[in-house]
């Protein structure tokens, strides 16, 4: 074998690096026990640093671009001043391919409520939740602050590093920007950019930058947003005695289903009343007595409230019945005693034959009809 062909099987001729991945940051160069040929081709693309090290120790990082590695500029990286060893070199170096790219739509959350002092709710509770963006800024520092040998160093391995440098920081600026819990959805922008401006130092240590992070939503415990909706339904209701009429107005109307039954007991018990007012008897006007002139005229009291009833029946409910009704129901068969029946008031449902105002309704029945004479 001549011995350029046995030089070209030693060394490795072109160096380079293409990522298939979405998350990998950072890739060593795989040689293989070969030597770097003096005069081989460095590749490094766009969106790519790559780093050296030589005998555990940082060595250069190329930006992108085409390198020839030769001696006058890599002097440590050929061995072929170590012919002595037959191209076994003692000198080993090491090639990390650091990919520079910014990676895009990563999650943070915050795990627990954060407290914080709102100026119109006092201390409450919020969580907030979204998307940021890194980059590697400084492959050097990357390489020595986090990677370390790892021979392929993927987003996951510090992915729940920076999402705690983010909870962290966003609980403090979101508590020091003063922003109230109601304005927080109209300044995500800005709270954005506090959180980014202070993660910033700290992930520059590692050789990282944040260039974005956004925040999707930032929510209030069920009770206090249980609180909010009762606040807005009394906003949109306006003037709460007008509200309140409305509604009783409103449930006038819902008992419209009374029959007339109904009406007309309530328009006797009235009659009644104007009567007695009027000197007027059930059978017409009758002689009053002068009343002493000292003594004070008095109001007749207030008529009866009649009850309405409610009958329960193979699952569903009929009323509301007046108790004249209920009493033409019983007569025609409608309305048992074993028959559930329920009014304001009352405890729950209950049998009609044990309530004293409608067992009366069955009491006035005439007993059954004698059996026939025979013959």
């Amino acid at each position: 074998m001549p011995i350029f062909d046995f030089l070209r099987g030693q060394f490795i001729d072109v160096i380079h690096w293409t990522d298939d991945t979405r998350d990998t940051m950072v890739y060593r160069f795989e040689r293989e026990g070969h030597e770097i040929k003096y005069g081989a081709k460095l590749t490094v693309r766009e969106g790519q640093a790559a780093v050296f090290v030589h005998e555990g120790q940082l060595a250069d990082v190329f930006t992108p671009g085409l390198y020839m590695l030769e001696t006058n500029n890599m002097p440590i990286m050929t061995s072929l001043q170590h012919w002595d060893h037959a191209f076994q070199s003692p000198f080993k170096s090491e090639i990390y391919f650091v990919n520079t790219n910014r990676f895009t739509n990563l999650k943070w959350g915050t795990k627990n409520p954060i407290m914080l002092r709102d100026p119109e709710f006092g201390p409450t509770r919020i969580r907030a939740f979204g998307t940021y963006t890194i980059k590697v800024d400084n492959p050097a520092l990357f390489l020595t602050e986090i990677v370390g040998t790892d021979g392929e160093f993927t987003m996951d391995e510090i992915s729940f590093q920076i999402r705690n440098i983010i909870v962290q920081e966003f609980s403090r600026a979101i508590a020091k920007s003063g922003i109230p819990v109601l304005d927080m959805a109209a300044n995500t922008s800005e709270v954005g950019a506090l959180i980014a401006k202070a993660i910033d130092p700290v992930i520059h240590a590692y050789g990282l930058a944040l260039p974005e992070l956004y925040i999707e939503n930032i929510s209030l415990p069920p009770a206090v947003e249980k609180a909010l909706d009762a606040r807005t339904s009394r906003g949109i209701a306006g003037n709460l005695d007008d509200h309140m009429k409305w509604k009783a107005a409103e449930a006038m109307g819902t008992g419209g289903a009374m029959d007339s039954a109904m009406g007309m007991g309530m328009g006797a018990a009235m009659g009644a009343g104007m009567a007695g007012q009027m000197g007027m008897g059930p059978w017409g006007a009758q002689p009053q007595q002068a009343a002493p002139a000292a003594a004070a005229p008095m109001a007749p009291p207030p008529p009866p409230v009649e009850h309405v009833w409610h009958i329960a029946e193979n699952g569903a409910t009929k009323g509301p019945f007046s108790k004249a009704r209920m009493g033409r129901m019983a007569t025609d068969g409608e309305l048992t005693r074993e028959t559930l029946v329920w009014t304001a008031g009352q405890d729950g449902w209950k049998p009609a034959g044990q309530v004293a105002e409608l067992a009366q309704l069955f009491t006035v029945m005439p007993p059954p009809p004698p059996p026939p004479p025979a013959g």
